[in-house]
């Protein structure tokens, strides 16, 4: 048997690694998706909308997908714009939709003023568990209303972000219980006047 080289050989399985990725967002409809599409969320030019700005959000709302997911590689690109009060938004994931109630449990790369690129435990622990430092804020986030690139890999325990090719998250769970799966979701954030959009989402499952 022919042994390939060490390096060639990490070079196969870190491809082999991921499966093809899959669009969770046809960019026309709604399919694959859950929650206030009447109401809250919109679709606009391509992408996922909610919010206004003349109208306060008054509450946290969530448009989440109908499948599960546990190991993947996520990429996606948000914008937000907003005039008074905390505007904010955030990509849920390895999420619960809490019965009855409107909230969500779960992983979150949250987004807004001074939370760019930062890992939220949103609902459970209601703590940030990872930000990045200053600087590497400043090398990351865009001046508010312009298109971000964010991407998110969870492998394991292990969560990394990376906001406009920038990482700035790397974070190991290390507390037991908390669930390795569940849910994408987006959200907008109650308490402003904002419009929160996210498009182009594309999921690369772990194998």
């Amino acid at each position: 048997m022919k042994l390939l080289p060490a390096f060639l050989f990490s070079a196969v399985t870190a491809t082999c690694a991921l499966a093809d990725p899959v669009a969770l967002f046809d960019g026309r409809t709604f399919t694959g998706w859950e929650g206030n599409t009447g109401s809250v969320w919109r679709i606009e030019d391509g992408a996922l909308v909610a919010g206004s700005l003349e109208k306060k959000q008054e509450k946290n709302d969530f448009l989440a997908t109908t499948k599960s997911y546990s190991n993947f590689e996520l990429t996606l690109k948000w914008k937000l714009e907003g005039t008074e009060g905390f505007v904010n938004g955030g990509v849920q994931f390895r999420t619960k939709r809490i019965p009855n109630h409107h909230e969500v449990s779960g992983y979150q790369a949250d987004l807004g003023k001074g939370y760019d690129g930062a890992l939220y435990d949103e609902s459970r622990r209601k703590k940030m568990l990872a930000q990045p430092s200053p600087e590497v804020l400043e090398k990351a986030r865009k001046p508010l209303g312009e298109w971000n690139d964010y991407r998110i890999r969870a492998e394991g325990p292990r969560i990394q972000i990376w906001l406009n090719g920038v990482q700035t998250v790397d974070y190991t769970e290390t507390e037991p219980g908390i669930d390795m799966s569940g849910i994408i979701a987006v959200q907008i954030h109650g308490g402003a006047t904002s419009i929160v959009r996210y498009k182009d989402l594309r999921i690369e499952e772990l194998r």
